[in-house]
């Protein structure tokens, strides 16, 4: 007759310990530090009956559950700053509760590998030699490359370079506006008309960076208080007028 033991694996000390503590519903806060040791030892002790390798991990934190219990057993607490007592488990409990938060979103996580891994990627390079290999043997051209073969090529390159007219340059131009000056333009045309459209600045210089500069001047007289705002006709379309003076 043959007879076959079965032992859940986890994937670390912590993730066995969250085990115990939920199999036994115990209090995360206030755990029986005696029993979950016993508990963890029986485990460690079947896995080195069935001649499997205990990982240093496991056995790193059976050592630290000892030495809490050796202290919870010792009459003479420690205290801390304050004068209270320090809980041996206390650093223990901090580790689970945090291990058990991102063992909460491990699920989510891996739902969200598996879907990035479900689409295919951009730039791919095997894929692209792999294109490219069904034109063009380009393992073969690379065997048979040689010096003489490398120097034609860089022959064929610089000649095409020198051959070049079409230098590229680059312009730059200074803009003939300043937010400042177009803030006294606008003050000065609703000086006179009280009133004026934002249309009626761009009939008056129909230029891109005209009107922009206008319109950024406008904005910052609007800030300053200087002017205010107001729905006029038509879409895009805006008054705008000069604040009234406080007499104070």
């Amino acid at each position: 007759m043959s007879f076959e033991i079965k032992l859940p694996l986890f994937e670390g000390p912590f993730d066995l310990l969250l085990f115990f503590i939920e199999r036994d519903e115990l209090d995360i806060y206030d755990i029986p530090i005696s029993k979950i040791t016993l508990d963890f030892l029986d485990y460690i002790h079947r896995l080195e009956k069935m001649e499997i390798e205990v990982a240093s991990e496991f056995i790193l934190v059976a050592a630290s559950l000892m030495k809490i219990k050796s202290k919870m057993l010792i009459p003479r607490p420690e205290l801390d700053e304050n004068g209270e007592e320090i809980d041996p488990r206390e650093e223990l409990i901090r580790h689970l509760l945090e291990y058990k938060k991102y063992k909460s979103v491990i699920g989510e996580l891996s739902d969200l590998e598996e879907n990035r891994l479900s689409k295919k990627k951009r730039g791919n390079i095997q894929e692209e030699l792999k294109e490219l290999s069904k034109t063009e043997d380009v393992e073969r051209e690379i065997q048979d490359l040689d010096l003489y073969k490398i120097l034609k090529v860089f022959q064929r390159v610089m000649a095409k370079y020198s051959s070049r007219t079409d230098d590229t340059k680059h312009t730059v131009v200074q803009y003939p506006y300043t937010i400042d000056q177009q803030k006294n333009f606008v003050l000065e045309r609703i000086g006179l008309k009280r009133r004026m459209a934002f249309t009626d600045f761009i009939a008056y210089k129909p230029d891109k960076i005209f009107v922009i500069y206008t319109f950024l001047a406008i904005l910052e007289l609007l800030q300053l208080s200087q002017v205010t705002l107001k729905l006029g006709e038509g879409f895009n379309n805006f008054w705008v007028e000069k604040t009234e003076e406080n007499p104070e």
